[in-house]
This record gives C-alpha cells, sequence and structure tokens, in this order.
C-alpha cells in the first residue's frame, strides 16, 4: 500500500503537529463537532462524565489511598505482583555514574515501549524465577525486561545493559520469538512488526550521531542529547517530547507523509479543521507521549526536576477510550463500529481517539476538583495511572470475558 503524503507548506505543518498543543487544538475541533452532534460514528453524552469521575475516583483512592500517586510509565508495570525486578539492575549499576545508569535506564524504557504493541488475547508469558503466567502490557514488559538483562540488545559482551544500533538493526523474529516465548502455540500479534520497530530504531540510532552519539550509538545517547536542555536543572516536558519525535520519528511504518518526512502518530478527520498542508490532520504521538512520560523517572534520579508535566496530553488508546465508551459517555452510531475490526487510520478510530484526549482534559479537571488537588500534584501522568487507564482495564473485563476492549483496531505489533 503507497503512503499518502501532503503537499504544501510542509514545515511549518510539521512543526506544529509535533507539539502538544496541535494534539490538543485538533482534538478540540472534533469534540465541538461532536458536541452538536454532527459527527458520523459517535455521540457525546458528556452529561456521564461525572459518573466517569466517581469511578476513577474509587480506583484511585482503593489503590492510593494517601493520593500518593507515580506517573503512568513503563516502569510500573515491571513491578507486576508486587515484585522488585528492578532491584538486580540496580545493583548492577550502582558502581556506574549517575549519567550511565540514566543511560541505561533509557536503553531498558525506550525498547520496552517500542515493544508493547498489542499482545493479543492468546499470547502468555511464563516467568521462570516466579512460575507467575502474564499477559498482555505486564507480560510483555516482565518479557523485555528479561530480553534487556540478557545482553540481547546488545554487541559488547562485556557491556550487556545497553541497546545499541549495531545489535538493533540486526535483530530477528526468532530472537525476538525466543525471548517472549512466542510460536505456534503461543501466538504473539504483531511479532514481525515489532521486529521491524527494533530495526528501524538501529538504523536511526546508527543515522543520528548528534543524538545517539558517534563512538557507540546507543538508545541511551538520547540522555545526552536531552540533558543540556535543562536549565538550571529544570526540564520542560516539551523539551522530551520535541527530542523524542526529532530522533524516533523516522521509525513509524506506513504513515502520512509531509515531503517525504514521517509524520509519526497521525490520522486525517473531516472536522479537525486547519489550513494548508496540515488541514484536516490530527496528531496524537500516543507512543512518544507515553515513552516521554516514562523518561520523567530516570531523568528525575538523574537530579533533573520536571517541569510543565501537564503540558503533555492524555493517552490516546484503547483502555483509555474504552472507558469513555462501555460507560456511555460515548456511543457509537451503528452497530458495524463495535462488530468488526478497524484499521487504526480509519476515521472511526481516529475520531474515537480524538475524542478520549480530549474528554481526559475535562476527566482530570473535575477529578482534581474531587479529590481536592491541583494540576501540580495530580497532572495528567497521574490521573491515567490513577486511574482512567485502570478503571477502563476493570471495564473491559467486566463487560467481555476477554477483557478486550469496546472497539477493535487491526494490529500489526506498530501501532498503540
Amino acid at each position: 500500500m503507497s503512503v499518502p503524503s501532503v503537499e504544501g507548506d510542509s514545515r511549518a505543518a510539521i512543526e506544529y503537529l509535533s507539539t502538544p498543543e496541535a494534539i490538543r487544538e485538533r482534538c478540540e475541533r472534533i469534540y465541538s463537532c461532536a458536541l452538536s452532534g454532527g459527527l458520523d460514528h459517535f455521540t457525546l453524552h458528556e452529561e456521564r462524565l461525572e459518573e466517569v469521575v466517581e469511578l476513577v475516583a474509587k480506583v484511585t483512592l482503593d489503590d492510593f489511598p494517601q493520593l500518593e500517586i507515580p506517573y503512568h510509565s513503563r516502569w510500573r508495570h515491571f513491578d507486576v505482583g508486587g515484585i522488585d525486578r528492578l532491584a538486580p539492575l540496580r545493583e548492577s549499576l550502582d558502581a556506574t555514574n549517575t549519567d550511565e545508569r540514566a543511560r541505561c535506564e533509557f536503553d531498558l524504557v525506550v525498547t520496552s515501549v517500542l515493544l508493547d504493541a498489542g499482545a493479543g488475547p492468546a499470547w502468555k508469558y511464563t516467568e521462570m524465577s516466579t512460575g507467575l503466567t502474564l499477559t498482555r502490557s505486564e507480560g510483555l514488559a516482565v518479557a523485555s525486561l528479561e530480553i534487556f538483562r540478557a545482553g540481547t540488545f546488545s554487541s559488547d559482551a562485556d557491556a550487556p545493559l545497553r541497546a545499541d544500533a549495531k545489535t538493533l538493526r540486526s535483530i530477528s523474529p526468532e530472537t525476538l520469538a525466543a525471548g517472549f516465548q512466542a510460536g505456534q502455540g503461543n501466538p504473539l500479534v504483531g511479532l514481525e512488526g515489532r521486529t521491524s520497530l527494533l530495526q528501524a530504531l538501529g538504523k536511526v540510532v546508527a543515522e543520528k550521531p548528534h543524538i545517539f552519539g558517534a563512538k557507540t550509538p546507543r538508545v541511551g545517547g538520547l540522555y545526552d542529547y536531552i540533558r543540556p536542555y535543562a536549565k538550571e536543572g529544570y526540564l520542560s516536558t516539551r523539551a522530551i517530547l520535541s527530542a523524542i519525535l526529532e530522533g524516533l520519528g523516522a521509525i513509524w511504518p506506513g504513515r502520512l507523509t509531509l515531503d517525504s518526512t514521517n509524520l509519526g502518530d497521525v490520522g486525517r478527520h473531516r472536522a479537525a479543521g486547519g489550513s494548508g498542508a496540515s488541514a484536516g490532520l490530527v496528531p496524537f504521538h500516543k507512543l512518544s507521549q507515553w515513552l516521554a512520560y516514562s523518561l520523567f523517572e530516570p531523568l528525575e534520579r538523574a537530579g533533573i526536576t520536571i517541569v510543565d508535566s501537564d503540558a503533555l496530553t492524555g493517552l490516546a488508546e484503547y483502555r483509555n477510550g474504552g472507558l469513555f465508551v462501555d460507560t456511555g459517555v460515548l456511543i457509537p452510531k451503528y452497530s458495524e463500529v463495535t462488530q468488526r475490526a478497524h484499521r487504526p487510520d480509519s476515521e472511526i478510530v481516529v475520531e474515537w481517539r480524538a475524542l478520549t484526549i480530549a474528554l481526559l482534559d475535562r476527566l482530570a479537571e473535575r477529578l482534581r476538583s474531587r479529590l481536592s488537588l491541583d494540576t501540580e500534584s495530580l497532572p495528567l501522568a497521574k490521573v491515567l495511572e490513577g486511574g482512567s487507564w485502570k478503571t477502563g482495564r476493570q471495564l473491559a473485563r467486566e463487560r467481555r470475558a476477554d477483557g478486550t476492549p469496546p472497539i477493535q483496531i487491526e494490529s500489526d505489533g506498530t501501532f498503540f
């Protein structure tokens, strides 16, 4: 399938579509259309949002009664079952300096996030050290941690805890399948896509020495690229997202392009508005933003204070989106929306994701009021963790035996 491109004032459009402001602006336009009943695929019942606030508040207070909520990030998945699986890793890194520890943590979390596309309902992972059988995001996280600790992504046997360009470029589906215990009797959705994504990651790491390092190009070089943007120890989340999009934007396959520049997680919708080359385009950058959230903690451990954490948006993925469908805030206009799987770039999915982003902002505002917290103490990264993602998963399990979301998306292992 050929990749569509857009002609026109491309440089300005690319810069605009890479900002969280653009995500909110385009999603809000679609939300406004929903308020007037003008969308093709969903009706909006904003009056039911208060019920969602109460559900999310209950889940949040049950898990975090003191409201000491961590960020919604990949690090949470590593601790599934209450097991501190990162302790051996930390012990291995104790003798290294602060910067090298941060590089190793970047190596781990970036590769783990990129391997976290939907696993499918049939896949499972058995952890040898505990005997636990894990599925979905938690299973993928623990498996990716073990793959990383085994030195699978490093070309240097004396420095196994890294992910370098040389090894990533040559990673094979067989290597990943073995690490994920995947096979005919244990199918993992999108294995080829995950392999291609890591190969593409290795390629961009090698081709961008100014970001990832020249001597030994590695994913963790992104830390050294981001760190100078901290002013007097304070770093804006916009700088983190910008660096991620600049460094990793080229890895995404089959996306919209502007003048041969891959736009990444950007879709089309007739109600998105805009003009020129960006007209009708809706950016989400879900994975890039989740990766940004996942980099907060390594940067903080390196002594950097993250500011403007609420500048980023909520995450347009199926648990948050499923929350609003399962509670009746969003109601599909016809049965086909829920009865068959849809391409990630279909207008149905773009519409659903845009409404999810706009609703998460409104949910966050009302939840803060409900819990007597402010934006600083309850940014979106903590609303998600507290939170909306968990409530969406809980409702999915209550309503469907296999816990799948109410709307199905065709996955090739690269869409998040």
